[in-house]
């Protein structure tokens, strides 16, 4: 009975391993956290004011009467979002186990 309790938790630590393995490797790979904001709606006190994801482009800028952009790895408070960067690749490597942006999917 013990021999068996003792593969059953050998397996248990395998398993759990190849999780944080696969995670690490998948971590590069996903995208950050980001938020459409208009940059000229920089408040000192509150940060970026969060747009409609409509107003950012999939390049990243905005378009129309709105100067938008998306901003990543933010905290959001309300409408409004702070302590981030205009960067995707700075956001990977904040967040990540290390990526680069060019490495990075």
């Amino acid at each position: 009975m013990a021999a068996q309790r003792r593969r059953l938790r050998s397996s248990t630590v395998i398993l759990g391993g190849m999780g944080v393995v696969a995670a690490a490797l998948t971590s590069c790979s996903s995208e950050p956290d980001r938020r459409c904001v208009d940059r000229d709606s920089y408040d000192w006190a509150n940060g970026y004011r969060i747009t409609s994801d409509s107003n950012c482009s999939s390049g990243g800028t905005g378009s129309g009467t709105v100067n938008s952009a998306w901003y990543y790895d933010s905290d959001k408070s309300g409408n409004w979002a702070d302590d981030g960067t205009f960067s995707r690749d700075e956001a990977v490597d904040r967040n990540g186990f290390g990526c680069s942006g060019s490495g990075g999917g």
